[in-house]
């Protein structure tokens, strides 16, 4: 099927909107079509036009009360099924706050405060993965720990991008973990743990790819479940929440993370 896409804006939004719905129709394979940053009625228009020769359904997001006229007519009058995705949200939280919204596109990517965190976030997550800077880990929102290959850094970058500050550091067999981790009270630190089997799959692979010898104890199943077994005694030891990623998806284990962060905060 084709899919249009339209906005007014920088179309992050509508993207994950659409590759949400989609993904709820694993048989159907959509060829999209995206106008992002549209500002004038001749963009909607060659966009319905093109709709009209190709079939398929429009999905947009168009807060300009004159680009979204004009998708409304023009989808009407071609018979184009268009879809805006916000209208439903906006106007329900209207009548609930009892006043307008602005109608200012990409009004969600605002040099404000909340985009300034998140760089600062960012840069402090990069700065802080695999172990690096210790000296300053009290001021992480959240640390992560676990054995290699467990999804620290994806997952440190992920809730970077929400705005919190993740540092993330190795646990590996014989190496004692830095001593400022155990003098943190602020950050919440979160253990990673995962299955032998798809840990070794996925260090194999690893290996694989970088073109080393798999026959090491990096790969080998009994030293995995021990390794293993070591952090889980490491993390209960001390009172640290964990996470199984063996079947997470990176948003998954970050939503589950930012779970355990938010209802810590509450709780302080």
């Amino acid at each position: 099927m084709h899919l249009y896409l339209i906005s007014d804006a920088t179309g992050e939004t509508l993207s994950s909107v659409a590759k949400a719905a989609m993904s709820q129709f694993p048989d159907v394979a959509a060829l999209l079509h995206v106008s992002f940053m549209v500002r004038t009625r001749a963009q909607i228009e060659r966009s319905l036009d093109m709709a009209v020769s190709t079939g398929g359904i429009i999905l947009y997001t168009l807060v300009n009360a004159d680009l979204r006229e004009a998708m409304d007519s023009g989808a009407l009058s071609r018979h184009v099924p268009a879809i805006n995705v916000l209208d439903p949200v906006i106007q329900n939280l209207a009548a609930y706050l009892g006043m307008p919204a602005r109608a200012m596109p990409g009004r969600q990517h605002a040099l404000d405060a909340e985009y300034f965190r998140r760089i600062e976030a960012m840069n402090f997550t990069l700065a802080h993965d695999d172990g690096q800077s210790t000296q300053d880990l009290y001021e992480a929102d959240v640390i992560l720990l676990g054995v290699s290959r467990t999804s620290k850094t994806p997952t440190s970058v992920y809730l970077a991008n929400r705005g919190i500050k993740t540092a993330n550091i190795p646990v590996v067999p014989g190496c004692p973990l830095p001593p400022e981790l155990f003098e943190v009270t602020s950050p919440l630190v979160v253990g990673l743990t995962t299955s032998s089997d798809r840990l070794v799959q996925v260090r194999r692979h690893r290996l694989l790819l970088l073109g080393q010898n798999a026959a090491t104890d990096y790969v080998d199943l009994e030293a995995i479940n021990k390794e293993l077994t070591e952090a889980r005694r490491l993390f209960v030891k001390h009172g640290w929440p964990v996470i199984d990623v063996s079947r997470r998806s990176i948003e998954e284990t970050s939503a589950a993370i930012l779970n355990l962060y938010y209802d810590r905060l509450n709780l302080m």
